[in-house]
This record gives C-alpha cells, sequence and structure tokens, in this order.
C-alpha cells in the first residue's frame, strides 16, 4: 500500500518544472510594492497585525525617535517570566500549571486556586475508552507531531459538543487538551518505538498527585523514575516554552484559523502543523544534528580555532547540511539576547554536571560566544544575533534522555497553553475573519480555446 500511495508517475517531474516556471515571482517586485516578507521589516520588527494582553516581547527601547537594542525581556499577562521562574523555584514546587492558570485567566492563582486548578487537569487526564488501542497504536508514524495532530482531529469525534464555540464549552475543550497533550505524544511515541523499532511497549497511567512535566518522565520511562533535578528542569523548560506573544507562527495560525469560526479541535491541529516545522518548533532538533556534526567533526572541542573554521564553514554551505546556517543562533524578534535561554542554561550546566556531560555543555558555550563573531563578520546583519531557546532546549532534552521525536512534541505540551489563550481572545474579540491583502503581479491573459493552444 505504501509504494502504491508514494508512486511518483513520470509526468511529476514535467509537472515540477511547470509549477517552478511560473511560479517564480521577481524579488525586486516585493521592494516595488514595499511587501513586507515574514510580515517583518529588515531591522525584524514585525508588522502589527493585531492586540493582545497575553503576553509581551521586548526588545528594543525607543530613544528619539531611534530603535536601540537591549537585552531581551518576555512578560506573561505583565508579569517578567524571569520573576516568575524564580518565585516557583524559590517556593521549591513546579511553575507550568501555574503559569497556565496565568495565561488562560490573566491573574496568578492562589494557594486554593491552584490545587483546585491541578486537580481539574488531573481529572482530565484520561483518554475516551480504547482511543490508545484503536488509534494511537493504529498506523504510528515515524512523526510525533503527526500523530499528535491526528490524534486531536480525532477527539473530535468523541466530543458531542465539539462545534460548540461558546468560551465555557472551548475553555473546557482547552484544558482537556492541555492535560491529554503529554499522553497522546508520550504514548504515539511507545507505539512507534515498538511497532516500528521492535522495542518493548510501556504504557504507563499518569498520576494524579505528579505535574505535568513529572507525569511526562513517568510515563515514558520503562521505570517511571526520575531525578528531582530532572523534573525541575523539564518543568521550567515547559514554561519557557508555553506563550511568545501573538506573532510567533503557530499562535498567529491560532489567530488566524479561530477568526474563521472553526472548531477547538482544527484551530489546534493548524497550530500544530505550524509548530512541526523546522523554522519554528523543529527547530531544536536541527541545534541537536548539527552538534552531533560538529562533535563528529571537530578533533579537539576545545580549540578555538577549530570550533571558528566549523561555524565559517557551516555559513559557507560547506559543513553539516550545508544550508548556510548556525541553528539556535538568532531569532525574529531578540537582539542582545533571549531571556529564556539565559534562564535555562543557568540550569542546563547543573544537569550537564549530573550528567557527566561538562565538556558538551563547554562546546555549547564556546559556540554560543563565538557564533555571533562569527556571523558579524561573514555577513551583513541589521540587528544582533545571540543564542535562542532552540540552541540548549535540545540539549536539555537530549540530557534527559528524551528520543529526539519528542523534541517538538514536547514544546506543543507547553505552547499549547498559549494557543488556548490567544484562541480564547480571538473569540472575545474577534468579528472579522483574518484576511490581509496579496497583491496580483500576474498579467491579465486572453482565453485561448483548447484546440488552438
Amino acid at each position: 500500500m505504501t509504494k502504491e500511495f508514494t508512486n511518483m508517475p513520470k509526468q511529476i517531474s514535467h509537472y515540477s518544472e511547470l509549477a517552478v516556471a511560473n511560479g517564480q515571482i521577481n524579488p525586486e517586485l516585493y521592494i516595488k510594492y514595499d511587501v513586507k516578507r515574514g510580515l517583518r521589516d529588515l531591522s525584524g520588527q514585525g508588522v502589527l497585525t493585531g492586540l493582545t494582553e497575553i503576553s509581551k516581547i521586548k526588545s528594543y527601547t525607543l530613544e528619539d525617535g531611534d530603535v536601540i537594542p537591549c537585552e531581551g525581556e518576555l512578560y506573561y499577562r505583565g508579569y517578567n517570566v524571569e520573576n516568575l521562574v524564580k518565585g516557583f523555584l524559590e517556593d521549591k514546587r513546579f511553575g507550568f500549571e501555574e503559569t497556565t492558570y496565568l495565561l488562560l485567566f490573566g491573574s496568578l492563582p492562589n494557594k486554593t486556586e491552584l490545587d483546585e486548578f491541578q486537580k481539574v487537569l488531573a481529572d482530565y487526564r484520561n483518554l475516551p475508552i480504547d482511543f490508545v488501542r484503536d488509534i494511537i497504536m493504529k498506523a504510528p508514524s515515524s512523526d510525533m507531531m503527526n500523530t499528535l495532530a491526528r490524534s486531536v482531529l480525532t477527539l473530535y469525534s468523541y466530543d458531542d459538543n465539539a462545534d460548540d464555540t461558546s468560551i465555557e464549552n472551548v475553555l473546557r475543550q482547552s484544558l482537556q487538551l492541555i492535560a491529554l497533550f503529554p499522553l497522546l505524544s508520550v504514548y504515539g511515541y511507545q507505539a512507534y518505538n515498538h511497532y516500528v523499532n521492535g522495542e518493548s511497549l510501556f504504557i504507563h497511567p499518569p498520576k494524579p498527585e505528579l505535574s505535568t512535566a513529572e507525569n511526562i518522565l513517568h510515563m515514558l520511562r520503562p521505570d517511571g523514575k526520575y531525578t528531582e533535578l530532572e523534573a525541575k528542569i523539564l518543568d521550567l523548560a515547559l514554561v519557557l516554552h508555553a506563550e511568545h506573544g501573538g506573532g510567533n507562527n503557530s499562535s498567529f495560525t491560532t489567530h488566524v484559523v479561530t477568526s474563521s469560526g472553526t472548531d477547538t479541535y482544527s484551530a489546534i491541529a493548524a497550530s500544530l502543523g505550524s509548530l512541526k516545522g523546522p523554522k519554528h518548533g523543529g527547530a531544536n532538533i536541527k541545534v541537536m544534528r548539527m552538534f552531533d556534526d560538529m562533535k563528529a567533526t571537530l578533533k579537539d572541542w576545545k580549540d578555538e580555532e577549530e570550533v571558528r573554521a566549523y561555524l565559517k564553514a557551516l555559513l559557507h554551505k560547506e559543513a553539516f547540511d550545508k544550508a548556510g546556517l548556525i541553528y539556535g543562533m538568532g531569532h525574529a524578534v531578540y537582539s542582545i539576547s533571549d531571556p529564556r535561554a539565559k534562564v535555562l542554561k543557568f540550569f542546563v550546566e547543573s544537569l550537564s554536571k549530573e550528567k557527566q556531560m561538562h565538556d558538551e555543555f563547554a562546546l555549547y558555550s564556546l559556540v554560543e560566544t563565538m557564533a555571533p563573531e562569527v556571523i558579524a563578520e561573514e555577513r551583513k546583519i541589521y540587528k544582533g544575533v545571540s543564542a535562542n531557546i532552540d540552541f540548549y532546549s535540545g540539549f536539555v532534552y537530549d540530557m534527559l534522555g528524551l528520543p529526539k521525536e519528542l523534541f517538538t512534541p514536547i514544546f506543543a505540551i507547553a505552547r499549547i497553553s498559549g494557543w488556548c489563550a490567544h484562541r480564547i481572545e480571538e473569540l472575545i474579540n474577534c468579528g472579522k475573519i483574518i484576511r490581509p491583502a496579496y497583491k496580483s503581479v500576474c498579467p491579465n491573459k486572453e482565453y485561448v480555446s483548447l484546440k488552438d493552444r
């Protein structure tokens, strides 16, 4: 069946040539019509397309009308994320559930509200009867994001009020999906690992007393065990990935699709499709593979000249995937620093010591310092370049023993909190379907009858 489905008729090559020949647009036309490609200008600032109260990103200040780059800052509902992290770490508690409450409802919960919210999520961590057997175990995919999207769309069939877009119903659907994403992701991987890789099958039910981060590790590992530091760092990664403004590709997708009036399952599946892309949620896998190639290529990881030469080879399309990119460096918004990367790096070093991978951490630190210098030497840049969160998150997941197939789903487990907050915000404040303009640059043509073509 697979061969039949992926059969490539000889005409496809010709069709491909036709598509390319008739699909190319003169790059000069984008300048002529002042089109902001990627909805961003040359300085990296996004075109304003909406308003939000969910999160804010600060990457520059204005002085006498001039844009001055500054250290990056990220705010959830007005709270600096660094202060949120400091707060729950000082109290020695997990922060993702508290962060999700904040993103959805706009305020920090008190102890009673947090306990009640955690219980609601725990109660929702139950899939429909036989869902794992009938949906997840059948047709396992090597791509967990596709498995996750398929599972989300299938849940539509189990919901008697699937198309109800009232805030109360969408909130109920949102909480269920937030609670179920860890199960759908981990079980999807376990099915793939068993049926495709031939490994033993483990399906551990979640424990209601555990946090989201703890349950991920519990369900994934055969013995269900993990250290306090492992759970704490995974929880931190979830908090830092939970939200990043309405303009990031997947959250903007949530707004666009929600504005059409569609159901929650379709909206979240569309967001998953966006996050899957290597330019968005799949970026940390690229970072990991780049470092794997780097470690295999370099004779001495501490030799700065050798590392510099490798980074230049990357930019010259002579190393790794020959794409001309140093993955994990640079961000569409941040210039001097990504606050998420700064917060995560501190704990990455602690975990690298626990896992006896400090040499790898030293290599990451060296590349983080050297890459901006090499990029500035080799290319004209319009704003600063710094390590983004993807630079370290893949390394964290690798040290935690998470399979690469789950790297992007872990991102989704976190970001669905932000997606659901944005979906609710769009439903409350919308009224118009989001439809930006595209200018046609194709000349008009006279119709020619079939016999005269």
